[in-house]
């Protein structure tokens, strides 16, 4: 199995991930941990791949994107954006609706 074919895999398998540098328990990266924040906070569960594991996934995820950088959040195989991306949605009450226009459950009203 390639790289982008293991990516596209848990994209399509997995309604929320989060590609980001570190795990969702200890995240090795600024950007990554608000992100790890912001999903916990409107209590989505989330797939975390950890970047920093794998140079291979490391690269291909932003060949795959077309994006530069890291985190990446995809929801329902569709790619939402990278940290200030997220963090401007949820601050904005975007984020939160475009979880329950996806049929993903959130954790109430923010």
């Amino acid at each position: 199995m390639s790289v982008q074919d293991f990516i596209a895999n848990e994209v399509k398998t997995n309604d929320v991930v989060l590609f980001m540098k570190g795990t969702p328990q200890f995240p090795q990266c600024g950007f990554s941990g608000q992100v790890v924040q912001i999903l916990d906070y409107v209590g989505v569960d989330f797939k975390g791949i950890n970047v920093l594991a794998d140079d291979e996934i490391r690269q291909g995820i932003k060949e795959f994107s077309n994006w530069p950088t890291i985190p990446q959040l995809y929801i329902k195989g569709e790619f939402v954006g990278g940290c200030d991306i997220i963090r401007e949605m949820f601050q904005a009450g975007e984020l939160q609706k475009h979880f329950e226009d996806q049929g993903i459950a959130v954790r109430g009203a923010a």
